[in-house]
C-alpha cells in the first residue's frame, strides 16, 4: 500500500484548519509525538489535546481536546 500525502487544500476540505510547522508551534506547545499524532497544549487557554500530522509536506490538522 502506498501513501499519497494530501495537499493543504485537500486537508482543509476534510478537517478545517491546517497548519504548517511554524503556525502550529506558534499556537501549540508540543509535548510528544506518536506518528501520526502529537500531544499538544494550546497556548491561548492551556487546553491539552491531540493533533494529527502528515510528514511531507508537513501539516498539522484535526486538533481534538483530551478529556
Amino acid at each position: 500500500m502506498t501513501f499519497e500525502p494530501e495537499t493543504r487544500e485537500q486537508l482543509e476540505a476534510r478537517f478545517g484548519e491546517v497548519l504548517t510547522t511554524d503556525e502550529a508551534t506558534a499556537k501549540y506547545r508540543f509535548e510528544s509525538f506518536l506518528a501520526p499524532f502529537a500531544f499538544v497544549t494550546r497556548k491561548e487557554d492551556n487546553v491539552r489535546g491531540i493533533i494529527r500530522f502528515q510528514h511531507m509536506p508537513r501539516f498539522y490538522f484535526d486538533f481534538s481536546e483530551r478529556k
